[in-house]
């Protein structure tokens, strides 16, 4: 695949428009298709958005030709587009006394209600969720799950410069243009830089400063506020190099052995950081015989760096395997061959000792910190998104807890958090709970048992009083040695600011 067959994004703008007039956006396909049929579009099924796209009106006609695929009648076309400024620039071919999309083009809505254009290959579009079964080494795929979830738990803080790191088909970019004042996308396929161009053109944002090469490599020694990536993260055969049959695919093989490549964009991020400035990175990783992913994962963190790592799911080697056979379409061809690479992906994975692989997201911040935090946890539960600000604020409650030792802590006051709630569990009419849970309804919605002295002091944080005078208070309640109480607390305390169901409001006159 070359870029010589794609669109020009010369007149972009009036393309956008004649869209934006016809309601081609995320909500007016909602409105259009319905919800079963517009949910049915993300799990790559089209046939009942075909069935809601029969009518005659400019929005059927854009639904069918550049979401759904279909041709459509050239008078058609023209009464919902510009469309010989379409044909000129190649955003739609045309085949006989019709037209068809050159590529896909998908209506995404931004966080402030922006209503964006994701442009990608043809047949890769539609939910993101179909592979690239049929399609080129260099390939580039839509909105995916994948895109989506970087985009949600990236820190949107108003920064001077962003890079995106293997941009694809441009949606961290678009997203790092709105607050970010020069932004940075780099891709090792052409293809991608071009339909980055493409999305950023037709989605009516700033244009970026596209760069081809590989990883850093063509960064040179810039340096950034904040660096996001959804790398080729996957752990094939053919991305070590072992010889597994099979044709690379540029979007998820990164054409390193194992995790490698994810090791290696962490390790290196280090030095591409401004102070204070984040990277997020979604990753794949080992989990090795013998060896603990947690440690493991710490060891990539460069110096200077604060982390946050999380794991989200993990699969076995055959589920791994099978997934990304799917995600090529292999599973579709001759069984004798799929059994072939089924089996050297199994080979790969057995010569270097691999048991299951795990996948999450990466964070640091460079902090320069001479204690740095690491931390790394298994959360496989729901979240809601967006998280970005859930994110900031798990490296500012690290800032404190370094610079705050149990002396200052007792010394603060604090507030419960917003949206914690206090569940007791226990039987039914029993005199006391068995136990008490405190739960977080936003951002990781996490849920922490306490004992009776933590439902106590969480109860009356409302920022008043020290935290060593309610100790105090609870002593007293309890017929407890205050002083004890005083010493044994300050852990407990830790685990309830660092997980964020408490805020620190600052020093009281007196502890």
């Amino acid at each position: 695949m070359s870029t010589t067959s794609l669109p020009a994004p010369d007149h972009a703008p009036r393309l956008r428009d004649a869209l934006l007039a016809a309601g081609f956006t995320a909500d007016g396909l909602l409105d259009l298709l319905g919800a079963p049929a517009y949910a049915a579009l993300a799990r790559s099924e089209t046939v009942p958005a075909l069935r809601a796209t029969r009518g005659e009106g400019a929005l059927e006609t854009l639904v069918r030709l550049f979401l759904l695929q279909r041709p459509v009648a050239s008078e058609r076309a023209r009464a919902a587009l510009p469309v010989d400024v379409c044909l000129a620039d190649g955003w739609v071919v045309r085949d006989g006394d019709e037209v068809r999309a050159a590529v896909d083009v998908r209506p995404y809505g931004g966080p402030e209600g922006q209503d964006w254009f994701i442009v990608s290959d043809l047949g890769c579009a539609v939910g993101g969720a179909g592979g690239a079964g049929g399609q080129g080494e260099g390939v580039v795929l839509g909105v995916g799950g994948a895109s989506t979830t970087l985009a949600g738990i990236t820190v949107r803080t108003p920064v001077a410069s962003a890079l995106d790191l293997g941009t694809g088909s441009g949606i961290q970019a678009l997203h790092a243009a709105q607050h970010a004042i020069r932004v940075t996308a780099t891709d090792l396929n052409p293809r991608a830089l071009h339909f980055a161009r493409l999305t950023l053109a037709l989605s009516g944002a700033r244009e970026a400063d596209l760069r081809e090469g590989s990883l850093f490599e063509p960064v040179a020694s810039d340096t950034y506020d904040l660096i996001v990536s959804n790398p080729p993260f996957v752990i094939s055969p053919v991305a070590s190099g072992m010889g597994g049959p099979g044709a690379r695919l540029t979007y998820r093989d990164g054409g390193m052995g194992g995790d490698d490549l994810c090791r290696s964009l962490v390790q290196q991020a280090g030095d591409r950081l401004n102070e204070g400035g984040f990277a997020q990175f979604l990753a794949n990783w080992q989990h090795m015989e013998g060896e603990d992913w947690q440690e493991r994962l710490r060891s990539w963190v460069p110096r200077g760096c604060d982390a946050w790592i999380v794991q989200r799911e993990v699969q076995d080697i055959t589920q791994y395997a099978e997934l990304w056979l799917r995600d090529s379409g292999d599973h579709r061809g001759d069984p004798a061959q799929y059994a072939a690479r089924y089996g050297a992906w199994l080979d790969e994975f057995e010569a270097r000792k691999t048991k299951a692989v795990g996948f999450g997201w990466i964070t640091l911040r460079k902090s320069g910190a001479d204690r740095p935090s690491i931390v790394a946890e298994e959360w496989p539960h729901p979240v809601e998104q967006p998280l970005g600000d859930a994110v900031r604020a798990h490296f500012d409650r690290q800032d404190y807890l370094r610079t705050h030792d149990d002396a200052a802590l007792l010394s603060d006051r604090f507030r419960l958090a917003p949206e914690v709630v206090q569940e007791q569990v226990g039987l039914p009419g029993a005199e006391d709970p068995e136990h008490v849970v405190l739960r977080q309804n936003r951002g990781m919605r996490r849920a922490t048992k306490v004992d009776t002295v933590g439902a106590g002091f969480a109860g009356v944080c409302d920022g008043t009083l020290s935290a060593g005078r309610i100790l105090d208070a609870i002593a007293q309640l309890i017929d407890e040695d205050p002083v004890l109480l005083r010493d044994r607390t300050p852990q407990a305390l830790r685990l309830l600011v660092e997980e964020g169901f408490l805020e620190p409001a600052g020093p009281a006159t007196t502890a």
